[in-house]
């Protein structure tokens, strides 16, 4: 599972990540039941005990601004805003335990990260964005965060992948017989598109006898394909559209686009069978089946490295989790309201 190291925990790293860009935004407002205030003005003090160490409101403030921001733009009433600040402050406070529990565990643990290291980790951001060393230094100036703070950050988050890694990862093993099973179960996703290789004839209404007279032909149509008579050739001497010197001939189009009416029409029909005669808002028509084809289709072979990938991230969310609760239970855990 080498190849799966650096995707161990997509919805734990993603977590991180997203709070890489405001960990120095340092102006803080006030109680977000209260409106803005000064921040020299705030006392701060604490919101949670995790063992031996406290959270506190000056922490949760500055994770918390961002989302107060993005909220507030968001047109809500006022009850409504409160509602949604608080279930964002009581998600953050969580996470904010999280991420105390977890740096209590690197330090019990001795994991310790290197400057090169780090400095992998700021060129791996620059590269994937493809920025120049100044174009990085511009997007921290106006996200008001240093490169101090950001070496921080992802230093912080290199200990925590380390400490993941070895707790969690390093113990989830896929098997090829849980990816076989997985691609069984999920056939549909991989048998590619189905196409449907068809002949049309088709009969608008005329001008005189309008539908009724329309309707009588299409039956005299559907008789002579009864008797045997081939479609290609009834396609041309009767069917009133441009495909008609094909033969009626349309190619082959996905099944997907077809209206839920002539979906129903082709169910259950293979290469040689024709629809009813269908009413639509284009005259009478017949399809006929020329050919059924599946394109693009993909062998297991050539997804089992993505389907393991797949369960090998799930396993290690669960597993992350199931190990966090683990955490929580043994420690001390207090939230001051």
């Amino acid at each position: 599972m080498t190849h799966m190291t650096t995707n161990w925990c997509r919805k734990y790293i993603s977590l991180f990540c997203l709070q890489a860009w405001w960990l120095a935004w340092t102006l803080v407002f006030g109680p977000w039941t209260m409106g803005a205030v000064r921040a020299e003005e705030i006392v701060d003090r604490i919101v949670a005990v995790v063992n031996n160490e406290v959270i506190t409101y000056l922490e949760l403030q500055r994770e918390l601004k961002p989302y107060e921001e993005k909220i507030k733009s968001m047109g809500y009433d006022m009850e409504e805003e409160l509602q949604t600040l608080y279930k964002v402050r009581e998600d953050i406070i969580y996470r904010l335990i999280d991420e105390k529990l977890a740096d209590q565990e690197i330090e019990k643990n001795k994991i310790t990260v290197s400057e090169s290291e780090v400095d992998a980790s700021i060129e791996r951001i620059k590269a994937s964005r493809m920025w120049s060393d100044e174009d990085l230094r511009k997007t921290l100036e106006t996200e008001g965060m240093t490169m101090q703070e950001l070496r921080q950050t992802m230093r912080d988050q290199a200990l925590r992948n380390q400490l993941i890694g070895r707790e969690v990862s390093s113990k989830i093993v896929i098997t090829m017989e849980e990816a076989r099973a997985y691609y069984d179960r999920h056939a549909e996703e991989y048998q590619g598109e189905l196409l449907y290789h068809l002949r049309i004839i088709n009969i608008p209404p005329e001008e005189e006898g309008g539908r009724q007279a329309a309707s009588s032909r299409m039956e005299m149509v559907m008789q002579k394909l009864k008797d045997g008579e081939s479609f290609d050739a009834l396609a041309r001497e009767y069917s009133e559209s441009s495909l008609s010197g094909k033969g009626g001939d349309l190619g082959k189009i996905p099944y997907d686009d077809f209206s839920p009416q002539i979906k129903s029409a082709l169910k259950g029909l293979v290469p040689g069978d024709h629809t009813p005669i269908l009413d639509t808002d284009r005259g009478f028509q017949i399809f006929f089946v020329e050919e059924v084809v599946t394109e693009g289709g993909k062998t297991f072979e050539e997804v089992s490295p993505d389907i393991e990938e797949k369960l090998y991230n799930a396993a290690v969310d669960k597993k992350y989790t199931e190990w966090l609760e683990e955490l929580k239970s043994q420690a001390h855990i207090k939230i001051i309201r």
